[in-house]
């Protein structure tokens, strides 16, 4: 188990960013931890070791990674994975059949196929529900209730939940509350603090930022709840070769910076979409005219660099992702440079059809990640990306 030390949750973010969980190495006095490329350790004796035994378990380079993101998540607890989904799942077996848990309707392709095509064939029960509308949550709950699953700004449609009153219903109920953190990150929401159980990450996105890793990370504060997920880490093994954890942890220290851009370019290139298209055709909490605009500048410190449009057509929006050069047309976010996708065609594609209409997810739908480039190229990029239309 990783734990953190109070003082990593003193200083600042952009401090904790670059400090919290790690110091100079005591022997070379390197300001960056070492890459421990290593599977196993040296034992002293019978049952007497350094606190390392095999790496699946432990290894310092991951420890000084989920130190530092529990941090910023200011958690007690941290633990990193092999992939965000191998996190969920991991997250997932806290539980046993015959329990029951509420997810949002409108989370990642990645998730729904988790759970509606494997997990429920072990006996694990789903209601897909509005979490925008705390009543339905509360209407959803049932006696074998055990968690309720959030992803808030939702992907792709940018969906928000009150994380408070969804926090508030699924206790009373006796469930835990668990966020899905990675479109918002750290730096402009933090869920624990408004009565979140669990905060997880894909943290191939934001958190590493550059597009060279895969990885996933949980963080929480109850030391018993954190007991049994580091048993199903160790246990099932879905974890973080050292050098993808060295990488995240490189990336964490230039969050603060990133996301700022990121922020910043995702209003403009929101504001621009909304006068070309129509405020109605794009979803992104940062505009006044989101229906959830007054939730987001109370639960966020900022919008982020998603944004989606709903180009009216599979032509339309073929036509728009065949023709950017700024943007490229890949899936994943959250990196350095700009991407666009066609969720119904790429990241959703395992939602069956009728079920993405039934959520909002058309043929014409795009998502825009923006980057940190000069938010000109991104406009002049868009503009004769859409021109014609």
């Amino acid at each position: 188990m990783t734990k953190i030390l109070p003082h990593d949750l003193d200083a600042r973010f952009s401090t904790r960013a670059i400090h919290a969980g790690q110091r100079p190495d005591p022997t070379t006095g390197a300001i960056m931890p070492p890459i421990y490329q290593t599977s196993t350790y040296a034992q002293e004796s019978l049952g007497v070791n350094k606190g390392y035994e095999y790496a699946r378990g432990k290894n310092p380079t991951r420890e000084c990674l989920e130190r530092n993101v529990a941090a910023l998540e200011g958690a007690q607890h941290g633990f990193a994975f092999s992939s965000g989904m191998g996190c969920v799942d991991s997250i997932m077996k806290l539980f046993k059949s015959g329990d029951h848990v509420i997810v949002g309707a409108n989370v990642y392709g990645g998730t729904f196929r988790l759970f509606d095509k494997i997990l429920k064939n072990f006996g694990l029960e789903f209601s897909w529900v509005d979490t925008r509308d705390p009543q339905r949550i509360a209407d959803a709950m049932q006696r074998n209730t055990v968690a309720v699953m959030l992803e808030t700004p939702t992907n792709p449609l940018m969906q928000l939940t009150d994380i408070a009153a969804a926090a508030a219903i699924a206790k009373r109920g006796g469930a835990l509350t668990i966020v899905d953190n990675t479109f918002a990150t750290p730096y402009f929401q933090n869920p624990l603090q408004l009565g979140a159980d669990i905060v997880w990450h894909s943290s191939t996105k934001y958190l590493n930022g550059h597009s060279d890793i895969i990885g996933g990370i949980a963080v929480l504060n109850e030391d018993e709840l954190a007991k049994r997920l580091q048993f199903n880490l160790n246990s099932a093994g879905a974890v973080p070769g050292p050098m993808d954890s060295w990488l995240t942890l490189r990336g964490t220290k230039t969050l603060a910076l990133r996301m700022r851009q990121h922020d910043a370019n995702g209003r403009r290139v929101a504001e621009w979409l909304a006068n070309k298209v129509g405020e109605r055709q794009v979803f992104y909490p940062g505009l006044a005219s989101h229906p959830q605009h007054e939730l987001a500048k109370r639960q966020m410190r900022g919008f982020g660099g998603m944004v989606s449009v709903e180009t009216g057509s599979k032509a339309n929006a073929n036509a728009v992702v065949s023709r950017v050069k700024v943007f490229t047309l890949a899936e994943s976010l959250g990196g350095v440079e700009s991407l666009v996708c066609q969720p119904a065609g790429m990241t959703h594609a395992s939602v069956e059809p009728a079920r993405r209409l039934e959520i909002g997810i058309t043929d014409g739908l795009i998502r825009f990640s923006c980057g940190v480039e000069d938010v000109e190229d991104l406009i002049e990029d868009l503009e004769q990306a859409f021109a014609g239309l």
